[in-house]
């Protein structure tokens, strides 16, 4: 190499990635790429005066970690809102809640995030009247783990206007009593929007998520500039847990806008991707402002090239679209968007040249996604499109082989399902019928087909921390029949978190490997991770995250 390394990393125990190098024990980093791969006695050769160097001490030094599925302002944002994870009962609600209210007395709605279902008893639904007894003379409302359900007392849906209702988006409902008034159950975002305008951000942190637009009115000098501090601080926290790219699952302008800014001060910690949110209810001519996000964000640490749809809801709120009623009812879910427009879509924006990412988690759903992206196929053409179905909890065994065959990426999250130790593992069991059950979370049984498998973890669905869904891929629960075992290798899933999913950005040439010429985005864990039991995985941290042959962040 011609100039003096700015870092080098030794006594490492590299995954590279690289057919032609597969494993080594140091690299070298100058001018924002990865100079030379090798000995730790060939690459300590290399440093100079100025040439920070670090001791890896034995441990994993792979490429950064690529979280391919995130929600990067509300993840954000949720950083500092109480966190309900694990919360269960009125007692214990009832403390924390009061207790946030009293730390935060100027917030117009007192917000919570990472509640359960079954918050206030398995199998018992919450209403407004329990939110009531929690915190009764304030606005109160929590978000579900999976951010498809909002519970609100009657103080929030009052502020809202929805106490009795109101109109919502298709696959989208405010719950209503026998009586007539709100249950306090809102499902989705078309349902609950109205009550997330008087949370502490006004609503804009979801707004790439509920509308696909920008917040209306544009925030002011003070509230963008709280918004893209909000930012900067999730930036970090994802750079401390090893990341070094992010491929956002809502996005608008504005978004972009800040990461712009945040770019120009150097404070944009990770790449990042802004992807253009269709809706529903959108005429397709929208399309237009995705072409004019591809050609505004077009770097290589904030880009947009993709389009992201939702075909249906969640599982656990009987909102996923299933090919038959969910057990003991005449329901099927909720579809989001009607076939034909949904394939029209499709067509559309393949022929834009753009990926598109769909939100399936039902059979049915799924199905519907693999049909758009089959039309789109057929009307243009094949091409190296490398569209993406996003979490698929459940699928139909004749739709397996679609995935390879059509050329689509399986993009699921390991920390989502029952065995994946961080959601309750019962609960699906009585929302799915038995024959379901083997073909849900298939995370296995889809790669062994040949298809594309990355992984990601939904951030804030779950925690950024890449090494707990590393974890529930490697070192899952054993479940009883007829639930499947779909235990990852541990290279095959750090695999889907680094070269995957800088594949499937069709960035594979760039990073997701070790190699000369590649891009310095860089993790050195503080374990050798091919010599933990799988169970401990999630105890291994990032101690340097390099990210642009800089360091953003050290334990």
């Amino acid at each position: 190499m011609s100039e003096t390394p700015d870092l080098v990393i030794l006594n490492g125990r590299l995954l590279t990635f690289d057919a032609a190098n597969p494993t080594a024990e140091a690299l070298a980093v100058a001018g924002g790429r990865i100079a030379a791969v090798g000995s730790t006695a060939e690459i300590r050769g290399l440093a100079g005066p100025g040439t920070r160097v670090f001791d890896a001490q034995g441990s994993t030094v792979l490429p950064g970690f690529i979280d391919s599925h995130v929600h990067l302002f509300g993840g954000s944002v949720e950083l500092d809102y109480l966190n309900l994870y694990g919360v269960t009962g009125l007692d214990r609600l009832t403390e924390l809640v009061r207790a946030e209210a009293l730390r935060c007395p100027d917030d117009r709605v007192v917000f919570a995030v990472q509640a359960d279902y079954d918050i206030m008893a398995e199998g018992r639904a919450t209403t407004r009247h329990d939110l009531d007894r929690v915190l009764p003379d304030r606005p109160f409302a929590m978000f579900a783990a999976d951010h498809h359900t909002v519970w609100a007392n009657t103080r929030a849906l009052e502020l809202a206007g929805i106490l009795h209702g109101g109109d919502t988006e298709a696959g989208a409902e405010i719950v209503m009593a026998p009586d007539g008034t709100a249950a306090g159950e809102l499902r989705e975002p078309g349902a609950y929007k109205p009550v997330l305008r008087h949370t502490r951000y006004g609503g804009r942190d979801m707004e790439g998520l509920v509308t696909g637009a920008n917040p209306d009115p544009m925030p002011g000098p003070i509230d963008r500039a709280r918004d893209r501090d909000a930012i900067a601080a999730g930036l970090r926290h994802c750079a401390s847990h090893g990341i070094t790219g992010l491929h956002n699952m809502d996005g608008n302008v504005y978004t972009g806008e800040l990461l712009e800014e945040l770019d120009a001060e150097g404070a944009l910690l990770c790449r990042t991707e802004v992807p253009f949110h269709l809706k529903s209810g959108d005429p397709l001519d929208r399309l237009e402002e995705a072409a004019e996000m591809r050609r505004r964000f077009a770097g290589d640490r904030l880009w947009t090239n993709r389009v992201k749809m939702f075909m249906d809801g969640v599982i656990e709120s009987r909102t996923a679209l299933m090919l038959r009623p969910y057990p003991g009812t005449d329901h099927i879910g909720d579809p989001v968007f009607a076939p034909d427009h949904f394939d029209e879509a499709c067509v559309r924006i393949d022929a834009m040249g753009m990926q598109i990412a769909t939100h399936a988690i039902g059979d049915l759903a799924i199905r519907r996604t693999l049909d758009g992206y089959a039309r789109a196929r057929a009307v243009n053409g094949p091409r190296d499109s490398r569209h993406r179905v996003e979490h698929i909890e459940v699928l139909a065994p004749d739709d397996l082989p679609r995935f390879a065959a059509l050329g689509v990426v399986a993009s699921m999250q390991p920390g989502h399902a029952p065995r994946g130790h961080i959601f309750p593992e019962h609960g699906l069991d009585q929302v799915l019928h038995p024959d379901q059950i083997p073909m849900a979370f298939a995370w296995q049984t889809i790669r062994e087909t040949g298809a594309r498998v990355c992984f990601s973890t939904d951030w804030p669905v779950i925690q950024v921390d890449v090494m707990d869904s590393v974890r529930a891929a490697v070192g899952p629960l054993e479940m009883p029949a007829p639930w499947v075992d779909q235990t990852q290798r541990l290279e095959d899933t750090l695999r889907s978190y680094t070269l995957d999913n800088a594949w499937v950005e069709f960035a594979e040439t760039r990073k997701g490997r070790l190699a000369p010429g590649y891009l310095a985005d860089i993790a050195v864990m503080d374990h050798d991770l091919a010599a933990m039991a799988p169970a401990r995985l999630n105890t291994a941290r990032a101690a340097l995250t390099v990210m642009d042959g800089r360091v953003t962040w050290e334990a």
